[in-house]
Formats: structure tokens, C-alpha cells, sequence
């Protein structure tokens, strides 16, 4: 009997460790039936950012081909001048005339000076004609004569001329440039600088030359 009670006790112990065992393996199917879940949910995520980057990758497609017909188009209208440059004049920035002081003031006068010297006197007559010797030192004329200079630039230093700027310079020739050319005359042969010469040369002051 002490033999067969002996291996009843052996074999029940042999039974809670197989029940060990069996619970101990049931958690780590359980591990990996989770660990797989999760695998399959970052497989089909990553399957979902490849399509959207095939996607992305199709429609740069040809992308290279668009920025060519662009630029093409884009120097059709900014076509080239004599040097290879784009044709096309960028306005400086507009002086403060009513800040600038020493250098900075002559520096922007012998600019200005330039233009009325080469460009309008020269070349619009009457109405340059009628610009006071004293220009420099009225800001009305500044501002004018500033105004007047950047869109002529802007009008006439292009490599080619379309419809739409012949248009501009014919508003430019009658209708802009004489406005400003009016204020001119009034601001500078109704002044003491006007006064003073026509007292010197024996005339009525204010009269337009």
C-alpha cells in the first residue's frame, strides 16, 4: 500500500505541473495572438501610407515638365534684353524727401537731375519747358519729378513693347506727365525764387516763360 499510495501522490503532482504548464502556455498563446493583432493593425497602416505615397509619387509626375512650360511662358512675357537680362525694369525705391539730409539728399537730387537733364528736357518741350530752374528746391517737384522719372523708366526701359504698355505711354504722354507738369509750373513761377528773378530782368513775376 505505501507503494501505491506513493505513486498516487507522484502522479497528482505530476498533474499540477502539467496544469502549470497548460495555464503557462495558455498565457503565452494569449501574448502572441495580442503581439500578432497589433502587427496585423501596423501592416495595414503602413499598406495605407504606401498607397498615399504612391499617389503622391504619381501626381509629381511630369511635375518637371509643368515648371519648364511655365518658365518658357514666364519669359514670353519678361522677354530678354541685349545683355541676357530679363527686360524688365523694377522701379527704385522712392525717396524720403522729407528726411533726407546731406549726402543722401545730393546723392538722390544728382539722380533726379539726371533724368530731367537727358530725358525731359530734352525730349517734352513745352512741358519741360515750363520746369522752374528752382525745381530742387521745392518737395512738390521732388515728389513730381520722382513720379514722373520711375514711370517713364518703367514704361520705355522694357526689351519689348506690348499692346498694354503702347497704352500706358500714351496715358503717360497726355494725361500724367502734363498734370504733373501743370502742378510744376504753378509751384515754381509763383515763388520767392520767381519773384527774385523777374525783378532782375525788369518782369511781371508769374509769368510763364
Amino acid at each position: 500500500m505505501d507503494g501505491f499510495d506513493a505513486a498516487l501522490r507522484q502522479l497528482a503532482e505530476t498533474g499540477e505541473r502539467l496544469a502549470l504548464l497548460d495555464a503557462r502556455e495558455a498565457e503565452h498563446f494569449t501574448a502572441i495572438a495580442e503581439r500578432l493583432a497589433e502587427l496585423s493593425s501596423l501592416v495595414t497602416g503602413l499598406g495605407s501610407a504606401v498607397r498615399d505615397q504612391a499617389a503622391i509619387l504619381a501626381a509629381l509626375q511630369g511635375l518637371d515638365e509643368q515648371v519648364a512650360v511655365l518658365t518658357s511662358r514666364l519669359a514670353g512675357l519678361l522677354p530678354e534684353d541685349g545683355d541676357g537680362e530679363t527686360g524688365f525694369y523694377q522701379p527704385s525705391p522712392a525717396p524720403r524727401w522729407w528726411k533726407l539730409r546731406g549726402h543722401g539728399r545730393e546723392q538722390a537730387l544728382e539722380r533726379l537731375t539726371g533724368w530731367v537733364e537727358q530725358v525731359y528736357r530734352p525730349g517734352y518741350g513745352q512741358l519741360a519747358a515750363a520746369l522752374g530752374p528752382c525745381w530742387a528746391e521745392h518737395p512738390l517737384c521732388l515728389y513730381a519729378l520722382d513720379i514722373a522719372a520711375e514711370l517713364w523708366s518703367v514704361l520705355y526701359l522694357q526689351a519689348a513693347r506690348t499692346p498694354g504698355v503702347l497704352s500706358a505711354q500714351a496715358e503717360y504722354q497726355t494725361r500724367i506727365l502734363p498734370a504733373l507738369a501743370e502742378q510744376m509750373l504753378a509751384e515754381t513761377h509763383r515763388c520767392g525764387h520767381a519773384q527774385h528773378r523777374a525783378t532782375a530782368n525788369g518782369a511781371a513775376p508769374g509769368r510763364r516763360p
